[in-house]
């Protein structure tokens, strides 16, 4: 059984992360799921929130949205629809965006035919990119 595993993060315009690491937890579409090198291989789609990869002692966050995950014994590959490091997050950007999604979730937005299903979404993305990159201060 290997030691660490292989983490291959990326979207369809980059390679966002490679790296040897001890744990990944990522947000699955039912839920975080977590892996440790010798896991069960599964594929899962994923869903927004919080990627934590471990080195060590060192946790690593990335802001993830959509796309798949595929855990092998030494290897989880994940094709994310996007992918944000602390470094990547415009903080004022997602500020404003969370608080637009709030005021059309709260109908506070002016519109009469709100998108609810896409406002929750654009909430949630805006709402762990800020927790990601508050954990780089």
């Amino acid at each position: 059984m290997a030691e660490r595993l292989t983490l291959e993060l990326a979207t369809p315009t980059r390679m966002v992360v490679t790296a040897e690491v001890d744990e990944v937890v990522a947000p699955g579409s039912e839920g975080y799921f977590g892996v440790l090198p010798g896991h069960a291989p599964f594929l899962t789609t994923l869903g927004i929130g919080e990627l934590m990869y471990r080195i060590g002692r060192d946790e690593h966050h990335v802001a993830v949205a959509g796309g798949f995950a595929e855990v092998r014994n030494d290897k989880v590959i994940i094709l994310a629809d996007s992918a944000e490091t602390p470094a990547d997050i415009d903080r004022a950007r997602a500020e404003k965006a969370l608080e637009r999604a709030e005021a059309r979730l709260g109908g506070r937005g002016g519109e009469e035919n709100v998108d609810f299903n896409r406002a929750r979404s654009t909430a949630a993305r805006a709402f762990t990119r800020l927790t990601v990159a508050g954990r780089n201060r």
